[in-house]
């Protein structure tokens, strides 16, 4: 579906009634970026419910906007490009290998997206649906150096014909996914979708993950253990202890309202996924 099927005025007032931005600029890039991260938080309750996740822009505004519920990064970063696009910005979506916890050349499928807008500044990383290191500022593709957001350091080198997303934690460079600078097709993320949504053993079918950044900190929910990590300290964390807790957490901590309906069948899924916990897939808050 075109960009122009969005709805813009119901998007910008779901990311905190930005005003209409009178042409593309990149203090507009930068607002968006903010206030899309702080209030569209990142999330797979669908795929542990057994939902299909549907990249159909009606489906996606339906969801995160009417709804005001999350979603990953097909979902989000579709949703940023539309809303970029209608704006008069030239943007485009890129495909990424997620390499996080592995070597930067790792062989992994590419199954994450992000959005390269260009400016008279420059080409700019646009990314709103990373999970719990998700940028909360675009970051510049002209330099290599350190680009400092209101969480993290991050930065970007090259590596061959592809580049690689770092981020700076605990002193220690991390790399996180490995892009080429192509376009790609939605049919390219349709497939991909599919494959992350459904795979058996996957993160996002063998764990619940919610990320959301807060001022000055960064907030996870991974299977039962909620992490509070503020910027510069040790992270916080506790245990979920019910579907009731699960519910308010979800509420209070992540502004993300879900049907009581679903509350019993996700944190029985969660305490499931937590019993058969894979190492190698934990996610650190």
């Amino acid at each position: 579906m075109p960009p122009h099927a969005l709805d813009l005025d119901a998007y910008l007032n779901r990311i905190g009634g930005l005003p209409m931005p009178p042409a593309p600029s990149l203090p507009v890039l930068q607002a968006i970026v903010a206030r899309h991260t702080a209030t569209i938080p990142f999330e797979n309750l669908d795929v542990v419910l057994g939902r299909p996740v549907r990249l159909d822009l009606d489906s996606i505004q339906a969801k995160l906007v009417a709804r005001q519920r999350g979603g990953y990064c097909f979902e989000h970063n579709t949703l940023l490009h539309a809303a970029l696009r209608r704006l008069g910005f030239d943007a485009a979506i890129l495909m990424a290998r997620v390499v996080m916890g592995a070597d930067e050349d790792a062989e992994r499928p590419r199954t994450h997206t992000l959005v390269r807008v260009t400016l008279p500044e420059g080409a700019w990383l646009a990314d709103v649906g990373f999970g719990n290191l998700t940028p909360t500022a675009p970051l510049s593709l002209t330099t290599g150096e350190a680009q400092s957001t209101p969480h993290e350091v991050f930065r970007i080198r090259d590596r061959g014909c592809d580049r690689v997303l770092q981020a700076n934690r605990d002193a220690t460079w991390q790399p996180l996914y490995r892009f080429a600078m192509e376009t790609t097709y939605p049919i390219d993320h349709v497939v991909a979708n599919w494959f992350t949504s459904t795979c058996p053993g996957g993160l996002f079918t063998s764990n619940l993950v919610v990320a959301a950044p807060g001022p000055g900190c960064r907030n996870t929910l991974f299977n039962g253990r909620l992490t509070v990590r503020q910027v510069g300290d040790a992270p916080q964390t506790r245990m979920i202890q019910d579907a009731s807790d699960l519910r308010a957490t979800l509420r209070d901590r992540f502004n993300l309202v879900i049907d009581p309906d679903d509350a019993a069948p996700l944190y029985a899924a969660m305490r499931r996924f937590a019993d058969n916990a894979n190492p190698a897939m934990q996610i650190d808050g």
